[in-house]
């Protein structure tokens, strides 16, 4: 990422890198893999899966290895001179000046457990900059997106007509005794931060609500912040560019704005720097 971490429609929208027409056809082509994603996932949802470890002792099914794979013919099919970094097949093209970033399942282990929370994320970088980006969560039946300069978007919820879009926004609340704060595994964040139960005791409410979810919840205006560790780079490039487009901040620890470091916290923004500086202790 190369510009200083901010937030707000405009500052987002500073940060296009393309025309309108060439980010919107990088959107068309993401939307159009995650319907298929969305089939492939929902095929094997709730059934008998191969699982397979990993070294680094995360789990594979053959839904995620299916669908990455899917992806990237697609993606290479329609824009041969893209790169491609996957969690599961790696990365092809490193030097291109556009990158897709591709998680095939986000929430792994709520896939093989049958939990509904899980789903295909796909980025999209030029040049250092997050253009596009898609959460698809098909047993949810809803989805997110945004690209830059464009705003964010959700559709499939509940009471929303078939194709309908709703524009999402981040909250505007700026006291952290009124917010509700989202996190994944406080056992995990607590090497990292040692102020997160004291920053967590001072919200009005907080629930652990992890992966892709607690993102959508931040951008939608239903969270205040997202607060998770020990990720990769496509498990953030999408969440990262929604939550801009929405109106919202991210960074990690540090402040510094990367979506190739194991922190990262998203908020609407107004609270950033106060639970930046809650967090260390």
């Amino acid at each position: 990422m190369t510009a200083t971490a901010g937030f707000g429609a405009e500052w987002s929208a500073s940060l296009r890198r393309g025309t309108q027409a060439e980010l919107r056809a990088w959107l068309d082509l993401a939307l159009r893999l995650c319907d298929e994603a969305d089939t492939m996932a929902l095929g094997h949802f709730r059934r008998e899966l191969e699982i397979s470890s990993k070294p680094d002792r995360s789990f594979v099914t053959q839904a995620d290895t299916a669908i990455e794979r899917f992806i990237r013919d697609g993606i290479a099919a329609a824009f041969p001179g893209h790169g491609l970094v996957g969690e599961e097949h790696g990365t092809e093209g490193a030097g291109a000046s556009v990158r897709w970033y591709i998680d095939p399942i986000d929430g792994t282990h709520n896939f093989m457990r049958g939990v509904p929370l899980f789903g295909t994320l796909l980025g999209v970088e030029r040049d250092g900059e997050m253009q596009v980006g898609v959460i698809s969560a098909p047993a949810l039946r809803e989805r997110w997106f945004a690209w830059r300069g464009g705003g964010a978007w959700a559709s499939g919820s509940a009471g929303m007509a078939p194709g309908e879009l709703r524009r999402i926004r981040t909250s505007r609340l700026q006291r952290l005794e009124e917010s509700q704060l989202l996190y994944s595994s406080p056992t995990d964040i607590e090497p990292y931060a040692p102020g997160f139960r004291p920053l967590v005791a001072r919200a009005w409410r907080d629930r652990g609500f992890g992966d892709f979810w607690g993102y959508a919840l931040v951008a939608e205006g239903a969270a205040e912040a997202m607060i998770e560790v020990g990720m990769n780079a496509w498990d953030l490039a999408a969440p990262l560019l929604i939550i801009e487009e929405a109106g919202g901040r991210v960074t990690d620890f540090r402040g510094d704005r990367s979506i190739h470091n194991d922190t990262f916290l998203a908020t609407n923004g107004f609270l950033h720097e106060a639970i930046l500086a809650a967090l260390p202790g």
